[in-house]
């Protein structure tokens, strides 16, 4: 499946926001947001004029980039939103965070979003004991997530674990860090997500 694969720090200077795409190195006076806190290329520290469309634009490029999907995936995503009954805005951001990539991240067994898409991809994530290997998978209420057993001494998975205590485990889920395995009590809400997010000008660009 196609992918970004191109520097990601770069996007964050972009939307002038840390998206933490690059895991431990985003808590760091490495980042390039601490650094250049400027738009990247030419131009970038110019004085930029911003329409209504360009506004709605970036938000919407600032969350894809965040989940780390490519512009069709998002588009499949808010298709799929529109259908559920509800605030379209918000039912979009909590299918991304439904995502099993998202939720690797999310319970700390991956370090950025990345890091855990290579996990599902390379079929170290079990669903309720079975591998699934598609990070697009949405997550359910009362399913377990866990690392499986021959993955667990990985370095990158020990490491993550580690440095998950920093940014917090959501209260939606229940936690084993000893079993690097946690259970799914409720599905995220939108009061979950602490990004600064106008879903609403997505919604908007979208339905143009």
């Amino acid at each position: 499946m196609a992918r970004y694969s191109g520097a990601v720090c770069r996007l964050c200077r972009r939307e002038n926001l840390k998206l933490f795409l690059k895991g431990a190195r985003c808590y760091t006076d490495k980042c390039a947001i601490e650094r250049r806190n400027y738009p990247p290329g030419q131009h970038g520290q110019g004085r930029p004029k911003f329409s209504a469309y360009s506004i709605q634009l970036r938000e919407k490029q600032k969350v894809k980039r965040m989940y780390g999907l490519l512009e069709n995936q998002f588009r499949r995503t808010f298709a799929k939103a529109e259908k559920v009954k509800g605030i379209t805005g918000e039912t979009l951001l909590v299918l991304l965070e439904r995502r099993l990539d998202n939720i690797c991240y999310r319970l700390g067994f991956a370090s950025s979003r990345a890091e855990g898409r290579m996990l599902v991809r390379h079929g170290h994530v079990l669903v309720n004991g079975k591998r699934v290997t598609i990070p697009s998978y949405f997550v359910r209420v009362g399913e377990v997530i866990s690392v499986q057993e021959a993955s667990r001494k990985i370095g990158r998975v020990v490491s993550a674990l580690e440095g998950a205590q920093r940014r917090g485990v959501p209260e939606w889920a229940e936690v084993d860090r000893e079993d690097m395995s946690a259970r799914i009590k409720a599905l995220p809400t939108r009061n979950d997500i602490t990004m600064p997010i106008n879903e609403k000008l997505i919604v908007e660009l979208y339905s143009k």
